[in-house]
C-alpha cells in the first residue's frame, strides 16, 4: 500500500472515531458550521384541552411526571383530594385532643380531674366550649381559676342535694 492511502485511512478513522463519540455534536457541526448562527429549536406541543390544562395547573409542585403528564397528574390529584378529605377530619380530632390536654393541665393545677371538671361544667350550666376553656387555661389563668371555682362550688351543691 502506498503512504498516501494509509494516511487517508488513518484520517478517516480519526473522523469516524470523533463522530461516534458524540454523534449529536458532530451532526450539529456538520449541519451548522461554527460560523453559522442558526440554532436548532425544539418544538413543544400545547395542551390537548382546557381540562388537561386545568389539571396540570392544579398539579403544580408535584414530583416527577405528576406535574407534567395528564394521566399521572390526574391520579396524583385524586389521591391528594383523598388526603385532603381525610386530613380535614383529622385536624378536628387533633385540635379537640389539644384542647382536652390543655384543660386537663389547667384543671389539675387546681386539684381537680378533667372528667369531674367537664361533668361539673355541664351540670352547672357553664356554656363555655373546650376551645374557649383551653384558651383561658393557657392565656388567662385567673379567669380560668374563677371558672374552676364555680364548677367546684356547683359540684359541692349538687352532691349535698343528693
Amino acid at each position: 500500500m502506498s503512504l498516501s492511502i494509509l494516511s487517508r485511512m488513518q484520517s478517516s478513522c480519526r473522523s469516524l472515531l470523533r463522530t461516534t463519540c458524540n454523534p449529536i455534536i458532530s451532526l450539529r457541526q456538520q449541519l451548522f458550521p461554527s460560523n453559522c448562527t442558526t440554532h436548532l429549536t425544539i418544538q413543544s406541543r400545547g395542551m390537548a384541552s382546557k381540562k388537561h390544562k386545568r389539571v396540570i395547573k392544579q398539579a403544580k409542585g408535584f414530583r416527577g411526571r405528576a406535574n407534567r403528564t395528564f394521566k399521572a397528574a390526574l391520579q396524583r390529584l385524586e389521591k391528594s383530594w383523598q388526603y385532603a378529605y381525610r386530613d380535614r377530619k383529622q385536624k378536628k380530632r387533633n385540635f379537640r385532643k389539644l384542647w382536652i390536654e390543655r384543660i386537663n393541665a389547667g384543671v389539675r393545677q387546681h386539684g381537680m380531674s378533667y372528667s369531674k371538671f367537664i361533668n361539673g361544667s355541664m351540670h352547672s350550666g357553664c356554656e363555655l366550649n373546650r376551645k374557649v376553656l383551653a384558651d383561658m387555661a393557657s392565656n388567662e389563668p385567673f379567669s380560668f381559676k374563677a371558672v374552676v371555682d364555680v364548677v367546684k362550688m356547683m359540684n359541692v351543691r349538687r352532691m349535698n342535694n343528693k
